[in-house]
């Protein structure tokens, strides 16, 4: 059963979702770029943008974890920060707690992912032994998600527990670095861009070398993702970065990064945390993500806007998989299931403001909140996609080099 529509002009059965929705009205619409490929065929690139990635495969092949689920009504699952609709009033998930209601799982959810690299670097010992690293279901960057499903790193999935996969979009339901969505599914997808505080910055800004001005420094950040990152300043430096391009044009973007860190001009590069640094004004500019800044707008009053850089930005996805020690794996299913429901996406969707990746989730939308079915950032229109690109594959020599050039740049 799904949560019950709900409507900012029209109370609800649940008043933990009303006050979800009345959360809402201070969303803005953030700025965007504009037409091209679309949104069929942006995702389905999106899909294969990290197919092939560093780190091999595991030396042995490892045995997947025995299914306590019967025995033990849990699902443990990490997340990003501000990835999940949440209840300021009573610190509460209420689409997770309808699914609690409903099924008698009990599900520990935590907002463990600061970044891609830096989770899988807690985890990757663990994963090689086969161990629970203390999660059912774990929601990664596409690129890393390959990595581990390449490695041997998760369990394959029951689509006969997760009926409602049929429900994600028809470019996303068969990747090249997970043929038939065996081991993942497509949480949800977004932008990368630039962001700022509206009251110190009264300009704006409208190119990443618009971070660089002086006023700024010392008050900017970046993010520890180097497709998003090095992504933009190659977009940035005139670079088609899903083209033809190799270590000059990465090392010309690593350099000016390292430079801009060297000078004082860059105060972090960071995580998911960058927007505690937004929130308490220690960084007044960054690259960041569009479904973050909307978060805190709402949260915290509106305060930043967004925008795809003149020269571009990038598109991501996210997907859920299940690590190869997890114990609970069918109660991890249910959850999914759960998720890709239209009207459980939507109402998720309502609240991260990320790109939805579940057919019928926007029409949904018509009856959680109208003025959201035709928000570019949840169900992006090909006019609103014309500005964006997504990072061309890397094959696994690419990646070693290039993620050395970057933490050599951040000084990793």
């Amino acid at each position: 059963m799904a949560p019950q529509p709900f409507n900012r002009r029209r109370p609800s059965n649940d008043p933990r979702l009303d006050r979800l929705v009345s959360a809402q009205l201070s969303r803005r619409r953030l700025l965007g770029g504009a037409g091209g490929l679309g949104l069929a065929g942006l995702l389905a690139a999106c899909g294969t943008s990290g197919a092939s990635t560093g780190g091999g495969s595991s030396a042995a092949a490892l045995t997947p974890a025995k299914d306590v689920s019967a025995e033990e009504p849990v699902v443990n699952w990490a997340n990003w920060t501000l990835y999940l609709d949440y209840d300021e009033q009573t610190k509460k998930y209420p689409s997770l707690e309808q699914f609690m209601a409903q099924s008698g799982l009990t599900v520990n959810y935590s907002e463990d992912v600061d970044g891609n690299d830096s989770y899988y670097g807690k985890v990757q010992a663990q994963l090689a032994r086969g161990q629970d690293i203390g999660q059912d279901i774990v929601t990664l960057t596409d690129h890393m998600v390959a990595r581990l499903i390449r490695q041997g790193y998760t369990q394959e999935l029951d689509h006969g527990n997760i009926p409602n996969a049929k429900n994600l979009l028809a470019t996303l339901q068969d990747v090249d670095f997970d043929p038939g969505r065996k081991h993942s599914l497509t949480w949800q997808s977004g932008f990368a861009g630039i962001a700022w505080n509206k009251e110190k910055v009264p300009g704006g800004l409208k190119s990443i070398s618009d971070l660089w001005n002086p006023e700024l420094k010392g008050r900017v950040e970046v993010l520890d993702e180097k497709r998003d990152t090095i992504g933009l300043i190659m977009l940035e430096q005139g670079v088609d970065i899903t083209g033809d391009w190799g270590a000059d044009e990465f090392g010309n973007a690593t350099d000016l990064l390292a430079e801009q860190i060297a000078n004082g001009q860059i105060r972090q590069v960071r995580g998911n945390s960058y927007k505690e640094d937004l929130v308490s004004e220690d960084a007044l500019a960054v690259i960041g993500w569009s479904g973050d800044i909307t978060q805190l707008n709402f949260e915290e009053g509106d305060k930043w806007e967004f925008a795809i850089p003149e020269a571009g930005g990038t598109l991501w996805s996210d997907s859920m998989l299940v690590p190869i020690g997890a114990p609970h794996k069918s109660n991890a299913e249910q959850l999914m299931d759960y998720y890709y429901d239209p009207q459980v996406a939507a109402t998720v969707a309502a609240y991260v403001n990320y790109i939805c990746p579940v057919e019928g989730a926007r029409e949904a939308m018509e009856g959680i909140d109208p003025t959201l079915v035709d928000n570019p950032l949840i169900f992006p229109t090909d006019e609103f996609l014309a500005n964006v690109s997504i990072i061309r594959t890397l094959d696994p020599e690419e990646e070693t080099e290039f993620s050395s050039m970057f933490a050599e740049a951040i000084g990793v």
